[in-house]
């Protein structure tokens, strides 16, 4: 792997981005077969956390120890990012004892700094912007499900938001068409748009649910309000009326859709619980595939 960071999937280049999924493919059907990995044998992970969490914590942690390494938890009262101490020291001094430091924070400043001061890997575990592990997790399943990206349609239904923007930019470096459907100005930012559009891509930025399933090969939401943003809950809830996959939404796309959800869910919000149940659901093979995903991170920029 070329790159020292992990900041988004559009500053990632293709020919990464297909490293980390086949190492973590191996990485998966090695370790499922019982085959045990240690190339991150005495190396540490700082992991900061400005958000809770439930996946990216549990998913980094166990990853580190599987492949022989140690993480470290910063939860968001232990360093205080930018508050404390700014966060140019905070990327100094963990890089004195550290190996590697992955980040889940607020604004992508944070992790742009971060970056930019530290002397070790930074990972971006999500920012408000960007949710690059998520979407290399995303693009796992996919491939795994549909054994191919070629020919393939993602409808991402909901807000255009970090998630988004990672789906659109992965999308466009391995190839796959992608429809994001949305309220009127909840859509995702021009720039990743343009940049994937100047890659090639088909990127369409809808408002209608139903033109977006319509033929997908893949149905992907998101909570509507992101943690954070709990003050524009009652003004989403309106806005974003209609636009839930449900079995109806489902029936549009094609028979052998898959649906996906980076979690957590709000049942009969963005997603139906039955849609969520579904014989189409990869939810939990896609929140499993977090894990193998980002050993596969740690481990190409790590050692």
């Amino acid at each position: 792997m070329k790159a020292s960071n992990l900041v988004s999937l559009g500053a990632t280049s293709a020919e990464d981005l297909w490293e980390i999924l086949e190492v973590a493919r191996n990485l998966k059907l090695e370790f499922r077969a019982g085959v045990r990995h240690d190339m991150l044998a005495g190396k540490t992970l700082a992991m900061i956390f400005q958000k809770p969490s439930l996946r990216t914590r549990v998913s980094f942690e166990t990853g580190m120890w599987q492949l022989g390494g140690h993480a470290i938890y910063l939860g968001p009262s232990d360093i205080k990012l930018g508050q404390r101490e700014t966060t140019e020291d905070i990327a100094l001094n963990l890089s004195r004892y550290v190996d590697g430091i992955m980040a889940r924070v607020f604004e992508h400043r944070t992790i742009a700094e971060l970056a930019e001061h530290a002397t070790v890997p930074v990972i971006n575990g999500l920012c408000d912007m960007y949710h690059p592990c998520q979407g290399l997790a995303d693009l796992l399943t996919i491939w795994e499900k549909k054994r191919s990206f070629e020919g393939l349609t993602l409808a991402f239904v909901g807000d255009g938001n970090n998630v988004a923007h990672s789906l659109i930019s992965g999308c466009a470096k391995v190839g796959m068409a992608c429809r994001i459907a949305c309220p009127q100005g909840y859509e995702p930012d021009e720039r990743i748009v343009a940049e994937a559009r100047g890659l090639g891509a088909s990127i369409e930025v809808l408002h209608d649910p139903s033109q977006a399933a319509s033929g997908a090969d893949v149905l992907y939401t998101d909570v509507w309000v992101s943690m954070g943003q709990e003050g524009e809950a009652a003004s989403k809830q309106n806005a974003f009326d209609g636009f839930t996959i449900d079995e109806a939404l489902l029936a549009e796309a094609k028979p052998d859709a898959i649906v996906l959800h980076c979690l957590p869910a709000h049942y009969d919000e963005e997603i139906s619980y039955g849609a969520s149940r579904s014989l189409a659901s990869a939810i939990f093979d896609q929140a499993e595939n977090r894990l193998h995903a980002q050993k596969a991170i740690m481990a190409l920029l790590m050692t």
